[in-house]
């Protein structure tokens, strides 16, 4: 067993080999014949300059990053300072530019495939010539997005032995292609505008450099090796493109790869090969394109479940994108839909237009991105505290966000009418979809608004038109026992509190069979005499913290099962209501459960003390785990709680490294990057929630996901675990659809 907080346990070195090993991919062992073709002798400046801008946005990416460590990169940076609008933009562009990214590996991944098995041209299917390259491309984008949606662990070792295999078969390349390096075979320089195209177009070979600051709080002495390591990253990476770019111009006679070209089968970097260091300098080329084309491909897919998982979160998208598998515990539906994106990608569009998508639709987040840290320094948020703050600001962010926007003026028309589509859309989107559900703002629209009087009224108009308007959080108290009633209202108080929200405080008097409700309401305070003596102290209570609160008498010939309707009628998001005797473990009757979903989220709380002084959170993954550390979080802020985050590891079945690993990437993706980290390797929930809940002051557990017949036939974890702490427990259960047979038999 483990008790341990995040390790500051990367060095300089770990980090850079992160950054480097995000980038080294599938563009310099497919691209580099076609810039030559395009830019001629310009090529190795268009790498260049491609490495230049990646260099001024990393350098933004830094700050944010020691500033704001989460889940979601790029995407989060700029929903968090320009708003959901942007923020809609820049998920869109993240997701559409991994998903056409992931398609230009793959069909890189076939090219090599092809020259390596020497297939045909094509194959003739049902009555069509398909290329060969084509097939395999979509052959191998089908079994990466399976290995992605049936969770195959990729480890940091594999990716550290691949990186390592990548560079070493490049540095041998440009050390001996130096050596033969003739400036006479330059090829002619095609100009200025030929050049810029070429850059959008091999753009997408500086994918990823962002990555790096979601590891930031892992590193040690961030404010001085996080920047290192993304700058030294960039710039590593650039001077391996540059010099291999050097070796294909120079090192093999003028209009070597020009020829190349006419043979659609020749991949030139490999002839190139072929040419310095013979047959073995061809095959370990080969193996490096299939390496890094496959490499690249799974961890864009991989990263596109992290960026649909902040959007959903932020309710950009709707949330059940993330729907985690029973199974599998992937967020599967996220998966699938990049997955059917990509296979569409690769059969519409050439590998020029699947490379250039991607650059451009990532040049849009950099340029963002920039424009994110300049909203952030100006708006003086109080708590953005960077460690790192980049050099030259403003004129470094400036110029960053500049050069990202104006390099897709240059690249061809109709890549930019697909990306401003791209951009319409997710404008639309968010104003037709997201904007009714998502409830956060964004910093920018924050300080116009509180500047209003001095800001010209455009700009304030355009503020308030562009508001999220996700209506206000509702957190409803169904009340009963007079004795819990302060517990209840303070635990909904509080979480009403972080979210901007009200609270509704009911009570149903449950009315006899024989009495009509229309007698029952001129008698309530016959029928229930403290009926106005426990809504007023609620209400008293409520208003202690400073929040809305609303106060209903509900009456009822049913008293339990009222609350769905209630919650219903007054349209909560969560209700927060006391342990009942009919509630087995979860927020329902024996009835209910059969017919129906929870209407939102509920929280039940054994009450034993409501003390949030220390909260301990078991996880291992799922949508009430979510809603948990949801709740752990709202609790924090109000109270200053310490919270302990449980992963139970059975040691059959997952290594230690892995358990922290997910319990970390869990934390982050829940804000809770400065709880403290449990891994415990008795391979018993039950026993090691017990143990850990010994020195804790209130539990927060999800829901058991068994079902009645299960639980009634073979008991509950969750009630076992009640009975057998000590601490206050509130059990959390997430709104969600299930069938009749999962709430019969549970969920597999």
């Amino acid at each position: 067993m483990t008790d341990e907080e995040l390790a500051k346990d990367l060095g300089p070195l770990a980090a850079l080999t992160i950054g480097v090993g995000t980038m080294i991919g599938a563009g310099i062992f497919v691209l580099p014949g076609d810039a030559i073709l395009q830019a001629g002798s310009l090529a190795v400046v268009s790498f260049v300059i491609g490495g230049a801008i990646a260099l001024l946005t990393a350098l933004s990416a830094s700050e944010l990053g020691t500033a704001m460590p989460k889940s979601g990169g790029a995407y989060y940076y700029v929903n968090r300072a320009l708003g959901p609008l942007f923020g809609s933009v820049a998920g869109w562009a993240n997701w559409m530019g991994l998903a056409f990214a992931s398609a230009f590996y793959m069909v890189g991944f076939g090219q090599y495939v092809s020259n390596i098995f020497g297939l045909a041209d094509g194959y003739a299917l049902a009555g069509l010539t398909i290329p060969s390259v084509k097939i395999v491309a979509l052959a191998g984008a089908a079994l990466f997005v399976l290995v992605n949606y049936i969770g195959a662990k990729e480890t940091g070792r594999l990716q550290n032995i691949i990186v390592v295999i990548l560079v070493a078969i490049l540095t041998v390349f440009t050390i001996v292609g130096a050596m033969r390096a003739d400036p006479a075979n330059l090829p002619e320089s095609k100009g200025f505008g030929p050049m810029m195209t070429t850059t959008g177009l091999i753009f997408v070979s500086y994918l990823g450099f962002v990555q790096i600051t979601s590891v930031a709080e892992e590193i040690k002495d961030p404010d001085r090796n996080l920047p290192r390591a993304v700058i030294g990253s960039v710039l590593i990476v650039t001077a391996i493109y540059a010099l291999v770019l050097v070796v294909m111009s120079m090192a093999v006679e003028k209009g070597f790869i020009a020829d190349l070209a006419r043979g659609t089968d020749k991949i030139a970097v490999v002839e190139v090969a072929r040419l310095l260091l013979g047959p073995a300098g061809a095959i370990a080329m080969l193996i490096g394109g299939l390496l890094a084309t496959a490499s690249s491909a799974n961890a864009s897919i991989l990263a596109s479940s992290r960026i649909n998982f902040a959007m959903g979160r932020d309710r950009i998208v709707t949330p059940e994108l993330n729907e985690i598998h029973n199974r599998y515990g992937t967020p599967y539906r996220a998966i699938g839909i990049t997955g059917a994106l990509i296979l569409t990608f690769i059969v519409i569009a050439p590998i020029e237009t699947l490379a250039t998508m991607g650059s451009v639709l990532h040049l849009i987040i950099y340029g963002l991105l920039n424009l994110a840290l300049i909203v952030m320094r100006e708006a003086e948020v109080p708590e953005y505290d960077p460690s790192y703050r980049v050099p030259l600001y403003p004129i470094t962010p400036i110029v960053g966000a500049f050069v990202s926007f104006a390099l897709i003026a240059f690249i061809d028309p109709t890549i930019i009418l697909l990306s401003v589509g791209f951009v319409v859309f997710a404008g639309l989107w968010y104003l037709g979809y997201a904007r009714s559900r998502t409830t956060e703002g964004g910093e920018l629209s924050e300080w116009i608004l509180s500047r209003s009087d001095e800001m010209p009224d455009s700009a304030v108009n355009a503020a308030n038109t562009v508001a999220p308007d996700g209506g206000q959080f509702r957190v409803m108290v169904p009340l009963a026992n007079p004795e819990h009633e302060k517990d209840l209202v303070s635990l909904a108080a509080a979480i009403a509190k972080q979210r901007g929200g009200t609270v509704v405080a009911t009570h149903i008097v449950q009315v006899p069979d024989q009495t009509s409700l229309a007698y029952a309401k001129d008698h309530v305070d016959e029928m229930d005499p403290d009926n106005r003596e426990l809504l007023d102290s609620a209400r008293a209570d409520a208003e202690a913290f400073d929040v809305p609160v609303e106060t209903h008498t509900i009456l009822s010939h049913r008293s339990f099962e009222e609350v769905f309707d209630a919650a219903r009628d007054h349209k909560a998001d969560l209700v927060v209501m006391g342990w009942g005797p009919h509630s087995h473990g979860r927020a329902e009757s024996r009835v209910d459960e059969l017919t129906q979903d929870v209407p939102c989220d509920f929280l039940v709380l054994k009450d034993r003390g409501f003390d949030p002084e220390r909260i301990l959170v078991p996880t291992a993954g799922g949508p009430d785990s979510d809603l948990s550390a949801e709740v752990a979080q709202s609790l924090q802020a109000q109270y200053g709680s310490e919270i302990e985050l449980l992963y139970v590891r059975r040691p059959d079945e997952e290594t230690q490294e892995e358990a922290e690993s997910f319990l970390q990437d869990w934390a982050t993706d829940h804000d809770l990057s400065d709880a403290t980290f449990i891994v415990d390797d008795g391979g018993d929930v039950e026993a090691a929630i017990e143990r850990h809940a010994r020195d804790a002051s209130m539990l927060v557990v999800g829901a058991t996901e068994r079902g009645l017949l299960s639980r009634l036939l073979r008991g509950s974890l969750v009630m076992d675990v009640i009975d057998d702490v000590d601490c206050s427990v509130l059990l959390a259960e997430k709104q969600r659809k299930t069938s009749i047979r999962e709430r019969l038999f549970g969920r597999r």
